[in-house]
């Protein structure tokens, strides 16, 4: 079995058969994840037996993805301090009008849907899998309820951030040895969720981007005013990476950090009470000409005392860029959005499927920078990377395996990356065009020992 096809080894869809097929699935569209289904499953019975997979009821997004999140929740036990990332993502459909049970987007003629999944990764960025998804279909006509203060939280879109911090928050109580913490950028600013854990012995840390910047204070001051005038802390740079058409540059920023009281809203469904919470502000004095200064300002039930406590809490929300990461190898590498699948029915599960490749990439990616020593057969089967070695080195493999460094790069070769000296470390993108050539070469290798017993 591959070490892709593992993350489904505990798989339960009711029936061996229908285990045996998913995991071969994940295997199948694995090997080609930018083509179609047809074209990576390689045959018309192949591809009937995909849509047959997608089509049984046992088949969901939540069994699919099961098993891997039982792997995730054991691999965050090797760890002291794991981050929760969440956020959302759209998936446009407009130009498939042929799937059926989809919703308005944010216009009642771009049709898709939503995914809002939560990762788990380590400070050091490295992805240890998914622990959480959900699904966000909107009605038609629904589109500005969201805006309503009347309708109970429970009715809007705006909940999932809530459940996804009190899944999260039942998960760190069940972790003896690790803790837990839920990060959320700006659409996570909602009052409830700041009281759903006020730092219990056990449960979930939380930090979140503020939204609501003039937030009202108990003691009858806004949030913005109070922490303008406290002194800077400590000074934080960091490079941040080009995204959504914005150039990557060097941000130097100055840290505020106050401890207040926030002021419970007024709710017509329930009353919330009052909470101390952490706030820090990262402001940019000096941007470079031309550039939009990068302020943020944070939330936390955690203390924040020192620099180093400040710097840290910074950190790790500089971490949340790694779920933008997975979206991009999910949607651009994966190809998601060129399914041509029937109905909803059927696009959630192979959706599940590729979340779970699209999650490997990334692994493998960080995991290599991260951990460069580490033998290569932790996270790749043997016959794989012998078959690599093989192809790339074009001598035989050695004894011992060689290092996940040297294999990440090794495979990276194989989608483009030239490994020069000046090149620095592989991306996603040739990482995942290289691990798509791995599956012929181990069959080559097969292949040719078969004839090499065959002829002995």
């Amino acid at each position: 079995m591959s070490a892709l096809a593992a993350e489904l080894t505990l798989i339960d869809l009711g029936d061996q058969r229908l285990n045996r097929r998913a995991r071969r699935m994940l295997e199948k569209l694995g090997e080609k994840p930018t083509v179609s289904i047809p074209a990576a499953c390689g045959g018309w019975g192949e591809t009937r037996a995909a849509y047959r997979l997608f089509d049984h009821p046992e088949v969901t997004a939540e069994a699919v993805l099961a098993p891997h999140i039982a792997c995730t929740e054991e691999r965050l036990r090797a760890h002291p301090r794991v981050l929760c990332v969440q956020d959302t993502t759209e998936l446009d459909y407009t130009k498939k009008p042929g799937i059926a049970g989809l919703g308005p987007l944010n216009y009642e003629t771009r049709r898709g849907m939503y995914l809002h999944p939560t990762l788990a990764l380590t400070p050091e960025r490295v992805p240890l899998g998914l622990l959480d998804l959900h699904r966000l279909v909107r009605e038609p006509g629904s589109l500005g309820q969201e805006k309503d203060q009347n309708r109970p939280l429970e009715e809007k879109e705006s909940v999932r951030w809530v459940d996804g911090f009190a899944r999260i928050n039942e998960l760190a109580e069940q972790l003896t040895e690790t803790r837990l913490t839920y990060i959320a950028d700006r659409e996570g600013d909602i009052y409830d969720l700041f009281v759903e854990a006020p730092c219990p012995e056990r449960g979930a840390d939380w930090l979140v981007r503020v939204q609501h910047y003039h937030r009202l204070l108990a003691d009858g001051r806004k949030l913005r005013e109070v922490i303008d005038a406290a002194p800077v802390l400590t000074e934080i740079t960091f490079d941040r990476p080009a995204s959504n058409g914005r150039r990557a540059r060097t941000v130097h920023q100055h840290i505020k950090v106050v401890r207040v009281t926030l002021k419970a809203p007024l709710r017509p469904d329930r009353t919330l009470p009052d909470i101390t919470v952490t706030a820090l502000l990262a402001t940019e004095p000096h941007p470079p000409a031309g550039e939009e200064p990068l302020h943020w300002m944070l939330l936390t039930n955690l203390p924040v005392d020192t620099p180093e406590q400040a710097i840290e809490k910074l950190s790790w929300y500089l971490c949340r860029w790694q779920i933008e990461v997975y979206f991009k190898v999910l949607k651009s590498g994966c190809r998601i959005e060129q399914l041509q699948l029937e109905k909803r029915e059927r696009l959630e599960p192979a959706l599940a499927f590729y979340m779970i490749i699209a999650w490997r990439v990334l692994y493998l990616t960080m995991l290599g920078r991260d951990c460069p020593e580490m033998p290569c057969d932790t996270v790749f089967a043997d016959e794989e990377w012998k078959a690599v070695y093989l192809v790339t080195q074009r001598q035989p493999p050695p004894q011992q395996p060689p290092s996940l460094d040297t294999m990440v790069r090794m495979v990276a070769t194989l989608g483009g990356f030239l490994n020069r000296k000046s090149d620095g470390f592989p991306g996603p993108k040739t990482l995942w065009i290289g691990l798509q050539r791995v599956p012929d070469f181990v069959l080559a290798l097969k292949a040719q020992r078969s004839i090499g017993k065959s002829c002995g």
